[in-house]
């Protein structure tokens, strides 16, 4: 891997000398063969943690019952998030023929390559062959991307979709693009991002946007009717969904749900002043290793007027959605996450300037362009070494020590095959992905059937369920307890 990765730096000092369409394919090659050594080893070799299982189960179920407009978590409609996550892992199941921690996952690290593409491929023509790949390594390479991007959260989806709208615009103005393809285009992903998350990355683009036309003076550009086209097809999108989606699990309930899932960013009710202190250097910290170059960012060094003024309105529209987000009360690090990529073209957009040198407390000497490339192939290769460690050392480690996977195979050793295991109103249960045994989800009691034979409950329904006469003469008892890494309990009964 090591041998690999100093062709890749290679590579990389030679692509600026040679053809554009070598160049071009040369470039694209280091970013897909940097991309498979950060984000494929062991991608599944890990039970799924965190919020992984409500996107996974919730493709399991799109798939069991071909339902996708009303996503669902155990026995109820889940409101929270749109379902796009969703939508992608139930494809990769049904594209690859099996469920399992991979095939999950890898929705993720694509979306993350996909921005990395876009950079050397769509952005060239502004960032120029050395700047582009330099960008795309940085996307790559920052922490916050490795670790979301190696998951199935929504982030990876979320902060890519924002990103190469972002990319897809910001190219097209420079290149002086035909406004009907400059102010359309973008506002698909923007769209599709609703269909991630929710409205929150528009902060994050119209924070760019804007400070490009302050910049450049071109207020005006906002007011083209190809603008208010792209906003027409960015809330079509979403509306494809949304609408049966109100439909189907009521008008009032579905905006009730939705009101409250977003006015509870804005709720103090869990606001802890020590963890709100720490999300700001807690969002730079995901820009690391390359937060450490950040003291390099002087605008003198661009030589153009033109690429001043964009690193400019880069430089405000990353700092301020990112500042103004992460001191919302009830906010998270993670929602700022949308800020790397404009980071990303701002820092390539230095490494790559003709005359840059060290701040004068740093030595004040010039950083040639060679010595820049060798940097940025270095801080590249130290990821890769780092995810090739934890690959080969870690993660066995950690194999031997399965929680989800323990339990689910202990409920199944208690299960007959024959038998049809029900859940009743089990809400976010991530050991249901690794359960065989076949499981029925039931909202209420009178759901199960009176020939049950095992029952999954949790503490709060198991007096309930023990006390029904509904397998009368039969009673249910516990034979297995537990609790989960999230400190959950769930009881499984049998009824005899």
């Amino acid at each position: 891997m090591l041998r690999r990765q100093a062709a890749v730096e290679r590579a990389m000092l030679n692509i600026q000398d040679e053809s554009p369409m070598t160049a071009k394919a040369k470039s694209v090659l280091i970013i897909v063969l940097l991309w498979a050594a950060i984000y494929l080893p062991a991608l599944g070799s890990l039970e799924i943690k965190g919020e992984e299982g409500r996107r996974i189960l919730t493709a399991v179920s799109m798939l069991e019952t071909r339902n996708y407009v009303v996503p669902r978590v155990g026995s109820e409609s889940y409101f929270s998030k749109p379902p796009l996550i969703n939508w992608l892992v139930a494809a990769s199941f049904k594209l690859f023929g099996q469920s399992n921690e991979w095939t999950a996952r890898l929705p993720s690290a694509l979306c993350v390559l996909s921005v990395a593409l876009a950079f050397v491929t769509v952005g060239r023509a502004s960032l120029g062959a050395r700047g582009s790949t330099i960008a795309a390594i940085i996307w790559l390479t920052n922490i916050g991307m490795i670790e979301k991007g190696r998951l199935i959260e929504i982030e990876a989806l979320y902060v890519s979709l924002a990103g190469l709208a972002t990319i897809l615009w910001l190219s097209f103005w420079e290149q002086k693009k035909s406004a009907w393809l400059t102010w359309t285009v973008p506002w698909i992903f923007l769209g599709l991002g609703w269909l991630a998350k929710g409205p929150v990355h528009l902060a994050f683009f119209y924070a760019v946007v804007l400070a490009v036309l302050w910049q450049s003076g071109s207020w005006r550009s906002l007011f083209h009717p190809a603008h208010f086209l792209g906003l027409t097809l960015m809330f079509g999108i979403f509306a494809v969904w949304a609408v049966p989606f109100a439909q189907a699990t009521g008008n009032a309930l579905a905006l009730n749900k939705w009101s409250n899932q977003f006015s509870g960013r804005l709720k103090v009710d869990d606001f802890k002043l020590s963890s709100w202190i720490l999300n700001i250097p807690r969002g730079v910290l995901y820009f690391l290793p390359w937060t450490l170059l950040l003291p390099l960012v002087r605008f003198s060094v661009l030589a153009r007027e033109q690429d001043r003024q964009i690193a400019r309105s880069l430089a405000w529209g990353t700092v301020v959605p990112f500042v103004v987000i992460n001191l919302v009360p009830g906010a998270m690090p993670r929602y700022s996450m949308p800020a790397l990529m404009p980071a990303s073209w701002l820092l390539a957009m230095i490494l790559s300037a003709e005359n840059l040198a060290w701040i004068r407390w740093l030595s004040g000497k010039t950083l040639p362009v060679k010595d820049r490339q060798w940097l940025v192939g270095a801080l590249a290769l130290v990821a890769c070494v780092s995810i090739f460690v934890y690959a080969v050392a870690i993660v066995p480690i950690l194999q031997k020590r399965p929680r989800l996977k323990a339990i689910a195979a202990k409920i199944d050793a208690m299960v007959p095959r024959n038998e049809t295991l029900y859940a009743i109103n089990p809400n976010f249960q991530p050991i249901f992905f690794y359960l065989r045994s076949k499981l029925i989800y039931s909202s209420e009691i009178s759901d199960v059937s009176p020939d049950a034979q095992y029952v999954l409950v949790q503490p709060e329904w198991e007096h309930e369920v023990g006390a029904s006469d509904r397998w009368a003469p039969r009673h249910p008892h516990p034979i297995f307890r537990t609790t989960d890494s999230r400190h959950r309990s769930i009881i499984l009964l049998k009824i005899d």
